[in-house]
C-alpha cells in the first residue's frame, strides 16, 4: 500500500533546501558555502537515516549551477584499494584547482578502514557529524511540509503517518503529498477515516 501511494506522489528530488535539517543546520551552511568558494572540502558522517545520501545528492544537483568544480562521494568507507586511489587523486586534483569535494561514511575520517594518505586529505577541510530527527523534529517538518499545502495535520495524523510507514524524511514527505491528492480528489479534509480509505482504496481492497 505504502508503494502505490509513492507510485502517485514520489519523494520529491533532494536539494539543500528541501532538506529537514533538525540539528544539522551546520551540514547545510557548509555545503553552501563551499559551492560558493569557501571551504571546498566537507565531510559528514553519522548512521543510516541522518540525512548524508540526500546532502550529497543534493550537493551534485546543486553543483552544476555552483562557482566551482564540485564532486560528491558517498560511503567512501565501501571503496576498494582502486576506489581509494582514484578519489585521494580526485581529491589531489581538486585541491589544486580549487574544486569542492563532499563526501561521507558513517565514522569520521580517522575511523574509516581506508589508505592513511586519503584519511588524511578527507579530514583536510569540514568534518561535521550527522545527527538524526528526532520524533519531534519529524513531527515538525510533517507539520511545515502540511502548511505549506494548506493542511490542517494535527498531532494524532502525525503520529499516524511516523507509525505507519517508513520514518524517512523523504517518504514521510511523499507519502503526505499523496494523501493530500487523494483528499484534495474526494473534497473532504485529511482524517485518520481518509487515510484509511485510501490505502483500502489504493490496494484494491473494497470499501467497509
Amino acid at each position: 500500500m505504502q508503494q502505490l501511494l509513492l507510485e502517485l506522489a514520489p519523494p520529491p528530488p533532494p536539494t539543500l533546501e528541501n532538506f529537514s535539517q533538525g540539528r544539522n543546520g551546520a551540514a547545510v551552511k557548509a555545503l553552501r558555502e563551499a559551492l560558493a568558494g569557501g571551504e571546498g572540502f566537507v565531510f559528514l558522517w553519522g548512521p543510516g537515516g541522518s540525512g548524508k545520501t540526500h546532502l550529497l545528492r543534493a550537493f551534485s544537483s546543486a553543483a552544476s549551477a555552483a562557482t566551482r568544480k564540485a564532486v560528491a562521494a558517498d560511503d567512501v568507507a565501501l571503496l576498494g584499494e582502486a576506489g581509494q586511489l582514484e578519489l585521494f587523486d580526485l581529491c589531489n586534483r581538486l585541491r589544486a584547482s580549487g574544486g569542492a569535494l563532499a563526501a561521507s561514511a558513517e565514522a569520521p575520517p580517522a575511523q574509516l578502514p581506508l589508505r592513511a594518505d586519503l584519511r588524511s586529505r578527507l579530514a583536510s577541510g569540514i568534518v561535521l557529524q550527522l545527527h538524526p530527527l528526532s520524533d519531534a523534529e519529524k513531527a515538525a517538518a510533517l507539520a511545515a511540509r502540511a502548511a505549506e499545502r494548506g493542511m490542517a495535520l494535527d498531532r494524532e495524523l502525525i503520529a499516524y503517518l511516523l507509525g505507519h510507514f517508513d520514518r524517512d524524511m523523504g517518504t514521510q514527505i511523499a507519502m503526505l503529498d499523496a494523501l493530500d491528492r487523494y483528499s484534495l480528489q474526494r473534497q473532504r479534509p485529511l482524517t485518520l477515516p481518509l487515510i484509511r480509505e485510501a490505502l483500502r482504496a489504493l490496494s484494491g481492497e473494497p470499501r467497509r
